[in-house]
């Protein structure tokens, strides 16, 4: 009898996570589990994306609860979680005069290379990320844009086995910002490095992850597996009509589409691939219902971050 596979240890586990600052609770029972090896952090700010990821760093002790990465508690493990993990800043932390390639070799050091591996490792990383003939120019001299390439060297230099990037590709031009989303996808396609990428920019989440948790006021609003997303790729008609909508609607039902009504006529229709909009024209000439405004569109990262904001239900942070 053949052995039952192994089920995929998650990469992140939150177990009604709940973390005070100040007196103040920032985050409200976090539970769920995400599982892919590419998973993105969204939410506006204040939702309490950096708390989340500095718990997940060890630097705040949760009041409740746990996280976990790649089954190490954060807390009670953080030292040998911090030892896998690479962590991309969004803010600036550099010695300013010192060699790119210096700093590297420094930040490698720091994670537990002995100097010599360090210093090996510092110049790969710096040729990998496009930087290898700045790498002994003063980190204060590089472009914002080299910067940034500068702080994926450092965090990818020691060999993590989770790479944390907080705002990789903000206040980047779209040449940076190109090179930049490329080398991510790069990495999370060589699959040895488990993803967590936090941003406000919906594009770098839908091109690099495959999965997504959405925080608002401190509570999960949204855990979406993009992957699964992307394959169902569901097509929708947001329309506007006049007539009989009832048995308008009935009829596309019989058609495998799934309809919702709104007032003054207004419906959306998520429609099977096997149908198209002709067809919806058609039943709606055969039912004397006038469409006065179709919008024609696929299911996008952008709709489900703002169907998850406008969710109600999310107040106890367990979807």
């Amino acid at each position: 009898m053949p052995a039952t596979p192994a089920t995929p240890q998650p990469t992140i586990e939150l177990d009604g996570l709940e973390v005070q600052l100040g007196g103040r609770t920032i985050l409200h029972g976090l539970t769920g589990s995400l599982k892919t090896r590419a998973i993105g952090l969204l939410g506006p700010n204040g939702a309490g994306k950096s708390t989340l990821i500095n718990t997940i760093l060890g630097f705040h002790a949760p009041a409740k609860g746990s996280a976990r990465v790649l089954g190490l508690d954060s807390h009670t493990q953080g030292k040998a979680l911090r030892a896998l993990v690479g962590y991309m800043p969004e803010n600036d932390a550099f010695i300013s005069k010192m060699s790119g390639v210096r700093f590297v070799r420094y930040m490698a050091e720091i994670a537990g290379l002995p100097p010599s591996q360090a210093m090996e490792r510092a110049h790969e990383a710096f040729v990998y990320v496009g930087l290898g003939e700045a790498r002994y120019r003063p980190v204060g001299t590089y472009s914002l844009g080299m910067k940034q390439l500068a702080k994926l060297a450092q965090a990818i230099a020691h060999g993590p086995k989770v790479l944390i990037l907080d705002e990789p590709t903000n206040g980047l031009d779209p040449p940076a910002r190109k090179r930049l989303i490329e080398l991510i996808r790069e990495i999370r396609e060589a699959g040895d490095i488990c993803l967590l990428l936090s941003s406000h920019l919906l594009r770098d989440v839908e091109e690099t992850c495959d999965e997504v948790l959405i925080l608002r006021n401190g509570r999960i609003a949204s855990i979406c597996n993009l992957a699964e997303e992307r394959r169902a790729n569901r097509k929708f008609l947001e329309m506007e009509t006049s007539g009989a909508e009832a048995t308008f609607t009935a009829a596309l039902e019989t058609l495998g589409c799934e309809c919702a009504v709104f007032a003054h006529g207004r419906m959306k229709i998520v429609m099977p691939e096997n149908v198209e909009i002709r067809e919806v024209f058609k039943v709606a000439a055969d039912r004397g219902v006038q469409i006065r405004r179709m919008n024609h569109r696929r299911d996008s990262l952008e709709t489900i971050f703002l169907n998850a904001m406008e969710q109600t239900g999310a107040a106890d942070g367990r979807l």
